[in-house]
């Protein structure tokens, strides 16, 4: 029986991969985060309440479930803190459940600053970054001179890194991106007077994961952003900074690769996209603007506007490849409900060729005329349908198509955003 699950988003992010990590969390002894930053926001409703998660792990609202920070992901005290304030005030203890890996890079005030006067350098050639300093701070680890959660226990040497590292991001800001400078001392001040509150949470994670699967506990890993966001592997360099596959979670959360047992691909039956980049389906007339309007596609944390378009087959199978993908949850099925006609891209006409799966680079991909099939609608609401003998005979024959078309079998739909709206085939904890 499997016993650890990773939950990945299949497209460009936003795929509803909290309501999920957070139902399948009923089974679980463990959440773990193991890359991202504060840009990416996972929502839970449950019971009719809505929840907006960033960096905390989407399993604190299941009481004693214990929820892991792996390594991979940067921290922003600030935002971390101010998250753990909104969940105490509804009631959830935060700090007596909550471990965060002393190896975790700090994301700190020049981090931002960098950030956002690179994209405003950039003007319209920019990558649509959040502007919260997540890219530098991944930098700044690779460059080994990131400000890490551990070096909060020694306040001289916390002072040392943090001036190291402004000696040069005050060159770049001031020299070449014409920003303001970032005084040092501020920075300094302004995190050790946070410290406090972190420093109790601060922990070995990677040895505690380990010690709790040798109690035989199953844990869950949560990723951020979807796999066609993969630094390595996505739409470079329309990305974000971290490696977002399955594969990630053994580095960014301290445990072997033979620990991760199944991968859950989370996939909307439509497709989305937030800031720039190529998007082979998008549709920008009156279509993609019900899907946006149905499927309230605005950014949980940004609230930007998503773009919209249809099912991309071939983009997911690209997912599949990288992920080892060993069975997909579709969400957001309802948002198709209405629709006359459903259209599902099967491959791409590149170079004079058809492909059927995602090249790589954003330049092959915005050269990618989508082929479609398509399917009538069902007209019928599958909104909280709990049961796949219940939903239309046209909404099976959709998703069936989809199974096949991208080699993956269905073991999860979710119907609404509430965490008891979802259709179980398959259960991921017991393949």
């Amino acid at each position: 029986m499997v016993r650890n699950v990773v939950v990945v988003g299949t497209q460009w992010g936003d795929e509803g991969k909290g309501k999920i990590v957070d139902w399948l969390t009923e089974q679980a002894q463990g959440v773990v985060r193991f890359q991202g930053g504060h840009n990416a926001g996972h929502t839970l409703v449950i019971d009719g309440r809505k929840t907006i998660l960033r960096l905390i792990p989407s399993g604190i609202l299941r009481a004693d479930v214990a929820c892991y920070i792996g390594n991979g992901v940067v921290l922003s005290p600030t935002a971390l803190l101010g998250e753990i304030d909104e969940l105490q005030v509804a009631g959830v203890d935060v700090p007596r459940r909550l471990r965060i890996s002393g190896n975790c890079p700090l994301i700190l005030d020049y981090h931002v600053a960098l950030d956002r006067a690179r994209e405003e350098r950039k003007g319209a050639d920019k990558i649509g970054t959040t502007g919260r300093g997540i890219g530098p701070a991944y930098e700044d680890k690779v460059a080994r001179r990131a400000v890490r959660a551990q070096d909060l226990f020694d306040e001289a040497r916390f002072a040392e890194r943090v001036r190291e590292a402004l000696d040069l991001h005050n060159f770049v800001l001031t020299k070449y991106l014409g920003a303001e400078r970032v005084e040092a001392q501020a920075v300094i001040d302004g995190a050790l007077r946070l410290a406090p509150r972190i420093k109790p949470m601060v922990a070995d994670v990677s040895y505690e994961l380990n010690q709790a699967m040798s109690r035989g506990h199953r844990l869950l890993f949560e990723g951020a952003q979807g796999a066609l966001l993969d630094v390595d592997h996505g739409t470079y360099p329309f990305v974000t900074s971290s490696n977002t596959v399955a594969g990630a979670a053994a580095a960014g959360a301290g445990v072997a690769p033979q620990q991760l047992h199944y991968v859950l691909g989370i996939t909307k039956a439509y497709a989305t996209r937030v800031g720039s980049g190529p998007f082979p389906t998008e549709l920008t007339d009156a279509a993609g603007e019900e899907l946006r309007r149905r499927g309230n596609e605005f950014g949980s944390v940004t609230g930007r506007p998503r773009r919209c378009g249809w099912f991309d087959a071939a983009a997911l199978r690209r997912s599949v490849q990288i992920n080892g993908v060993t069975g997909l949850c579709v969400t957001k099925l309802d948002v198709l409900d209405e629709l006359e006609t459903v259209r599902l891209c099967t491959g791409y006409r590149h170079g004079g060729t058809v492909t059927d799966i995602l090249p790589f680079g954003a330049d092959a991909v915005a050269c990618c005329e989508p082929v479609y099939e398509d399917f009538p609608g069902w007209k019928r609401s599958t909104f909280g349908i709990r049961d796949w003998a219940e939903l239309p005979a046209q909404a099976q024959r959709y998703l069936t198509r989809l199974s096949e078309v991208t080699g993956v079998q269905i073991d999860m739909i979710s119907t609404g955003p509430d965490r008891e709206q979802t259709i179980l085939v398959r259960h991921p904890f017991s393949v």
